[in-house]
């Protein structure tokens, strides 16, 4: 499967184990807790995918007038 025309093969390997990870964490912990449990247990379980994960990072974004 491609996400897009100039995704490698690395880029959706994360992709996969991103989206599988988000699945395994909200079937554990069902719905209705708060983002930050989620953002917290999601992080830990990409960590222990053995993935580098950088939390709160602040983006600067540019409007085009």
């Amino acid at each position: 499967m491609s996400f897009g025309e100039t995704t490698t093969d690395r880029i959706e390997a994360v992709a996969k184990q991103i989206v599988d990870a988000a699945f395994k964490v909200h079937k554990i912990l069902g719905p209705g807790l708060l983002e930050s449990v989620y953002v917290t247990c999601l992080a830990h379980e990409l960590r222990m995918r053995g993935l580098n994960v950088v939390r709160d990072l602040k983006v600067q974004l540019y409007t085009r007038a």
